[in-house]
């Protein structure tokens, strides 16, 4: 019997203020729920600006407690009003000083299952995020939601090979990358990449980035959110370069049995030939 899971992605612009950027991605929600939709993850640090743009600890005050803010409680009184599985790329503060780009995942029924923060911290113009962000130190989680088997990626981490497949190896069966990445810097990529990680580890991505310039700098967010399939091709289609949109797409988990029946790369992996890659 297929199981198919209605899966949505969220791609939108800074509206200038804290206050009006969530309720905006509270009305997506419910826009979500109201096409269906069983899972809705929305782009990175998606309450804010890219803010990362410029180096000024003024936007430190964005970052709260996960799951003890309010931001997290907020959306988990929707999600089980809704019946919706969240995913909220979010600035985390472990405690003052101690900073992560961190994306918390709430359950159908509202229950916090956990978090994964962002491995790999660029810091090239335009991408200040080492000034922002200690690397993440909880590995790479797989979340058993309402829904299935979810994990998730954050933006720079999706150049690295090593997290997706760790996922694969966990189980994932969707994982979703909240983005904020440039048109000049990435565009060429942005296509390349997650679909060629869809199919080395078979599993589904959702691939999901902002749209437009903000006022803090000139990285142009080209969104073309999207979701791929173990085969490389896109599930309906990609998303506007442009403008706000809310991606739903049905995704048929039958897919992945079909292809690693095919092609059998978890069977046939060598990890006792890959100590060479941990080497420093």
């Amino acid at each position: 019997m297929s199981r198919v899971i209605r899966a949505a992605l969220f791609q939108t612009a800074w509206t200038g203020d804290k206050e009006s950027m969530i309720q905006v991605h509270e009305q997506a929600a419910r826009d979500a729920a109201a096409q269906g939709a069983q899972v809705l993850c929305f782009q990175e640090l998606f309450y804010g600006p890219y803010f990362c743009q410029v180096q000024d600890k003024a936007f430190y005050e964005y970052a709260e407690q996960i799951p003890e803010g309010p931001i997290v409680q907020r959306f988990q009184a929707l999600a089980e009003e809704l019946g919706i599985v969240l995913i909220l790329p979010m600035y985390e503060e472990e405690q003052p000083g101690v900073l992560y780009n961190t994306a918390a995942v709430i359950d159908a029924d509202g229950s916090y299952l956990g978090k994964y923060r962002k491995h790999h911290i660029p810091q090239v113009p335009g991408f200040w995020e080492k000034f922002y962000f200690r690397p993440g130190n909880v590995g790479w989680p797989v979340f058993d939601t309402a829904v299935g088997k979810i994990g998730v990626y954050i933006c720079y981490d999706r150049h690295f090979p090593e997290g997706w497949r760790a996922l694969g190896l966990a189980g994932a069966e969707i994982v979703f990358n909240p983005s904020a990445t440039s048109r000049g810097l990435s565009a060429y990529l942005w296509q390349l990449e997650q679909p060629a990680a869809a199919v080395a580890n078979e599993y589904f991505v959702g691939a999901i980035n902002r749209v437009g310039v903000e006022e803090l700098g000139d990285n142009d967010f080209y969104g073309t959110t999207y979701f791929v399939d173990p085969e490389a091709q896109f599930v309906g289609e990609v998303a506007s370069d442009k403008e706000t949109e809310l991606v739903v797409r049905d995704l048929d988990m039958a897919k992945l049995r079909e292809v690693r029946d095919r092609w059998q790369f978890y069977r046939d992996r060598r990890p006792d030939a890959y100590p060479p890659l941990t080497a420093p």
